[in-house]
């Protein structure tokens, strides 16, 4: 048990909430399942899960506001659950801070894939080794770009000498970044990179989580080219 992944599951509907628990549980995950919001901040608290998995719409506090509360307080990956594709709660539920988000109904195969995913980067949060850019001021893993200071070793920011708090999401994101200053990275790409998907996916994953980033490392630093994608200036 110890060596299970712990998986926080929230969802109100009672079929989807224990067929996808014995889903998740038959390919080796320990699940606390809860069908509301405020047992699933308890639930989060008390176990400390390894990963989230919040449907958008559950009483008692939504999984918009409950993944808002879980981002107070840790970095654990997020995965929000909605029922459209479409709904303006896909993009709230990623600007509070969740790292992925998955339609209902959905595949098991496809959750446990899309949360392979997600833990494989967050456990590799450094996104692997990354060359270094001529293009950066580059001292003992430190990258530099005005302000901005890069320890890709130690795995830390700084803003005008204040830490920058990341998940480890914005960080792979951010290394991607400023492995290639200057290089204009498409969202496709990013998409492969940071969230690991050999599929498409949605380009409002890589909109929101990079104004995320603007955000904390200052909204000039990230250059929209339009048509093509992202770029970090140098």
């Amino acid at each position: 048990m110890a060596d299970q992944t712990h998986v926080l599951f929230v969802e109100d509907d009672d079929v989807i909430r224990e067929a996808t628990q014995l889903a998740l549980e038959r390919d080796g995950f320990a699940v606390t399942a809860m069908p509301d919001g405020l047992s699933g901040l308890e639930a989060f608290r008390a176990d400390r899960p390894d990963i989230a998995l919040l449907d958008v719409m559950v009483p008692g506090l939504d999984g918009v506001s409950l993944c808002r509360r879980i981002r107070d307080e840790s970095t654990v990956p997020v995965i929000m659950l909605s029922a459209r594709a479409d709904s303006i709660d896909v993009v709230l539920g990623l600007e509070a801070g969740a790292d992925d988000y998955v339609t209902k109904p959905f595949d098991g195969a496809v959750l446990v894939a899309r949360i392979r995913a997600v833990l494989r980067r967050f456990g590799h949060a450094a996104g692997g080794d990354r060359p270094d850019d001529g293009g950066s001021a580059a001292q003992g893993g430190v990258l530099t770009f005005g302000e901005l200071e890069v320890d890709t070793e130690g795995m830390e920011v700084r803003r005008a000498g204040q830490p920058v708090a990341l998940t480890p999401t914005e960080m792979r994101l951010l290394l991607e970044f400023s492995s290639a200053p200057g290089t204009v990275l498409s969202r496709d790409k990013l998409l492969e990179r940071v969230w690991d998907y050999g599929w498409g996916g949605d380009t409002r994953v890589v909109d929101v989580h990079v104004q995320r980033l603007r955000t904390k490392i200052g909204q000039d630093r990230i250059e929209t080219v339009r048509g093509f994608g992202y770029k970090l200036k140098a």
